[in-house]
């Protein structure tokens, strides 16, 4: 049974930093695509990075440039390193993943992942 658990989130102030961690379990393949998406109060999931096996990645302009997205394939783990937080970055964070990042579909489309994390909570307050 595929899981992936997140953790690392937290409260921060504006313009501070957090690294959020997904460790995967239920999977044998270390070459699944991982992405990141968040949702804030009263709006629609948003998908705001991807990396597959090989370390491609993938972003969202709303973070491209301040969110990094890394991997440790010995311990199926990905990472999402978030940098000049923002109250707009305030969200609940999850994990998803699947085989392949980007050659099908839209690596960024929440309708393309089957297997989430229970998500952690990231707020940046001033």
């Amino acid at each position: 049974q595929v899981q992936l658990a997140e953790s690392g989130g937290g409260s921060v102030q504006v313009g501070g930093s957090l690294r959020l961690s997904c460790v995967v379990s239920g999977v044998t393949s270390t070459a699944n695509c991982v992405a990141w998406f968040r949702q804030s109060s009263g709006k629609k999931r948003e998908g705001i990075a991807a990396i597959d096996g090989s370390g491609r990645t993938n972003y969202a302009d709303s973070v491209r440039g301040r969110f990094t997205s890394s991997q440790d394939k010995s311990r199926k783990a990905a990472y999402l390193q978030m940098t000049g937080l923002t109250s707009e970055d305030t969200a609940v964070y999850y994990c998803a993943i699947r085989p392949a990042c980007f050659q099908i579909g839209e690596p960024l489309a929440e309708y393309e992942y089957k297997y989430w994390g229970q998500g952690t909570q990231v707020t940046a307050s001033p």
